[in-house]
């Protein structure tokens, strides 16, 4: 029996972060693939033509994030549902509540969909899918042919076969990519960092040299400011001082960091590195040059005209949104540029990434659908053969782009966008979207941008290990999940409000952290990290 534990909560974090890349070739092959015992039935030696089947029909969650909203009316989707022969219930679900939504749908089984996007099987769902509550989709891999040839095709088997749980299965189809590449880092003025003469920042010390500069020179600003809530600016730039925590920390604990070099865990959340970490930005805070309103989520339009109106000059974000910002601008010479990662005390690192990311998962009860079989493939189809992989990466050939021999050329309002290819064809066309574009592709990926993005993806390739990898996953079986689990939420809590308190200056570094420690040791972070280390492979 499923056990009901709704309080649970993910020790996995859904990466925004996402890695952009692109995807496969096209495959003229059009239709689902569906099992011989579907297939529309006729008299044999009848002359009549088969009858076609009627439209698949299930529903499914989606992750929608406030920048780019989900529109059922996408062309990537209704050719999806024409293309393929489905009929798609879509549940689009705010991200911030997207992990919540999700477990309460698979602890209760109550109104769960037949499909979940953007999911992994770490935390929560790692104890879940133990329990029953998710499907082992491993043990119908002849159902995932398309799924199979693109890890195949990328060389990911020892890495899909990593996101096997104790039990030796794996209960998700992930988003695969060929290589990770630099979608978004630390993004400011450039035309103020000549007009001041300040050389481009490389550690974390000139960074706070041009924010000071910038805010001399216009003291009513908040120079560096916030895309979507502190987690961005955390991940992108928490890697460079040998931490990755909070809830889009690396691991998915929150709490924990790896420590690459000795191949463990340890209590990140309480390490100096994450003391000298929030010190450095907690004087941001206390100099006016981090934007105040960090702690509540700045949605994308909020953003973009602080650095469209020159209320703030610098980000953590990504190289698709500076189209947008440029076209929003009010001042002349106005040009933002995306600088590779600073150097901090463990040197220059941008957010890890991996070869595989979220994907899709199958409640229980879709096993229990006649036409399970007939779902399957559709959705391996759908996401996973080249034709799908292609679509939901170009959109539509004829609309979004056209074929010049080899070489793709984007239609004109595309290319002409103020929001740039990338961002234009997500908003217009619903393409490029990490949530649905599970099939990356690093060369395709690039036609989307200009010369000099490839310029900085060139330079931070040359950098010494700057995009680590994902650590790895501890293999938990069910009970030792849920003890994780139950350890992981009160620590979570806890480190939240102190974070806040830190970066705010509502506690103090110096007098408080003594107390801030022995709270967390008091809810058990020691034990929490010797879980995650017994459990390692």
């Amino acid at each position: 029996m499923i056990k009901k534990k709704i309080a649970f909560i993910a020790l996995a974090s859904v990466m925004s972060l996402s890695v952009l890349s692109a995807c496969s070739s096209n495959n003229k092959n059009n239709g689902t693939a569906s099992p011989s015992s579907s297939a529309s039935p006729s008299s044999e030696g009848s002359s009549s033509p088969e009858k076609k089947e009627d439209p698949l029909k299930f529903s499914m969650y989606y992750a929608d994030n406030a920048t780019l909203p989900f529109k059922e009316d996408w062309p990537v989707i209704q050719e999806v549902k024409k293309r393929y022969n489905v009929d798609i219930t879509f549940e689009p679900i705010p991200i911030a509540d997207y992990l919540t939504k999700v477990s309460l749908a698979l602890n209760t089984g109550n109104n769960a969909p037949d499909v979940i996007l953007y999911q992994q099987i770490k935390g929560e769902n790692a104890s879940l899918a133990l329990n029953g509550a998710i499907v082992p989709i491993s043990d119908y891999s002849d159902w995932t042919p398309n799924f199979n040839a693109r890890v195949k095709e990328f060389g990911l088997e020892n890495q899909v076969d990593s996101l096997k749980l104790k039990d030796g299965k794996r209960y998700n189809l992930p988003s695969l990519y060929d290589k990770p590449f630099y979608d978004g880092g630390l993004i400011l003025r450039q035309d103020l960092l000549e007009k001041y003469q300040l050389p481009a920042p490389k550690t974390f010390d000139d960074l706070y040299t041009v924010l000071k500069k910038f805010k001399q020179e216009n003291p009513d600003s908040y120079p560096l400011t916030i895309l979507a809530g502190p987690r961005v600016l955390y991940r992108m730039t928490m890697p460079s001082f040998g931490i990755s925590v909070g809830k889009n920390g690396a691991d998915g604990s929150r709490t924990l960091s790896w420590d690459y070099a000795n191949q463990t865990y340890f209590p990140g959340a309480i390490s100096d590195q994450y003391k000298e970490y929030m010190t450095f930005f907690s004087k941001l805070y206390a100099e006016g040059l981090l934007d105040p309103e960090m702690a509540d989520p700045i949605d994308g339009d909020k953003w973009s005209q602080k650095l469209a109106t020159g209320k703030s000059f610098a980000s953590y974000a990504y190289y698709d949104q500076i189209g947008g910002v440029a076209g929003a601008a009010t001042e002349d010479g106005f040009k933002l540029q995306m600088y590779p990662p600073l150097a901090g005390p463990a040197g220059a690192h941008h957010q890890q990434k991996s070869s595989t990311g979220s994907g899709i998962i199958f409640p229980k009860k879709t096993a229990n659908r006649p036409d399970f079989e007939r779902l399957v493939k559709t959705i391996d189809e759908i996401f996973f053969s080249e034709e799908g992989a292609k679509l939901w990466c170009l959109g539509v050939e004829g609309q979004s782009y056209t074929m010049d021999g080899d070489k793709i050329k984007y239609a004109d309002d595309i290319v002409n966008s103020p929001n740039g290819i990338y961002k234009e064809m997500q908003l217009k066309y619903g393409a490029g979207n990490d949530v649905t574009q599970l099939v990356w592709v690093n060369a395709r990926e690039m036609t989307k941008y200009d010369e000099n993005y490839g310029q900085i993806n060139a330079t931070v390739a040359a950098m010494d290990n700057a995009i680590q990898a994902i650590p790895p996953t501890p293999m938990f079986d069910d009970m030792i999940a849920e003890e994780a689990a139950s350890l992981q939420t009160p620590l979570y809590d806890a480190f939240e409000v102190w974070a806040d308190g830190f970066i705010t200056g509502k506690k103090s570094l110096t007098n408080d952290w003594d107390k801030y420690v022995k709270e967390m040791k008091t809810l058990q972070i020691d034990k929490f990290t010797q879980l995650y280390n017994d459990n390692l492979k």
